[in-house]
């Protein structure tokens, strides 16, 4: 894509009108639009967020993330950032100032959350990326990125089911997980 192109897709996204029940993020130069979640959705990010305590971190849902060196500009779930990090207008916030991202796995989301935003937000330096899937009842947590571009990745990896801790240390909690719904599981897998 040449930079004239970037600059359309970038204005387009911009003015795109996005019609209610959906949502729209910029996933590696392609506009992707989606059906908004469901209530278990949101209730496990409501849940998390409030697990979250509110003294030192911020934590925005659907809050669009700037990734300039991979043309992405994605929503997700939950950002998590300490209260200050980032005090600007604007509907982007800077990669570099968000400490954890959380994901919660839609029918319609799988591929990207698991593969396509892991390498958006290991080579942004999100320290630690947390993918939440109802469908398998688990969680993934991933830390310490590491990499540019496609290959970018995290080094640290690690899964526990619903009804287990989640250790969060990066914000001081052990994520209880007993009360996150589950939806039935999916045919396809990442």
């Amino acid at each position: 894509m040449t930079a004239a192109d970037d600059r359309r897709v970038h204005e387009a996204f911009e003015n795109l009108e996005v019609p209610e029940g959906f949502k729209a993020e910029l996933i590696r130069g392609e506009i992707v639009m989606m059906a908004g979640p469901d209530k278990v959705h949101n209730r496990i990010v409501q849940s998390v967020q409030d697990q979250i305590p509110s003294g030192r971190w911020e934590r925005l849902q659907t809050q669009d993330i700037a990734f300039p060196d991979e043309d992405s500009e994605p929503q997700p779930d939950l950002v998590v950032m300490e209260i200050g990090a980032d005090d600007t207008p604007g509907r982007l916030v800077p990669a570099d100032a968000v400490t954890m991202l959380v994901e919660v796995v839609s029918k319609t989301s799988v591929h990207r959350d698991y593969v396509e935003k892991r390498s958006i937000y290991a080579a942004g330096g999100v320290p630690v990326y947390l993918v939440i899937d109802p469908f398998r009842a688990r969680c993934l947590v991933l830390a310490e990125p590491t990499g540019r571009g496609l290959a970018a990745d995290y080094q640290y990896e690690r899964t526990r089911k619903f009804g287990d801790p989640v250790p969060l240390p990066i914000v001081g909690v052990d994520l209880d997980t007993s009360g996150f719904g589950t939806l039935p599981p999916l045919t396809a897998e990442p």
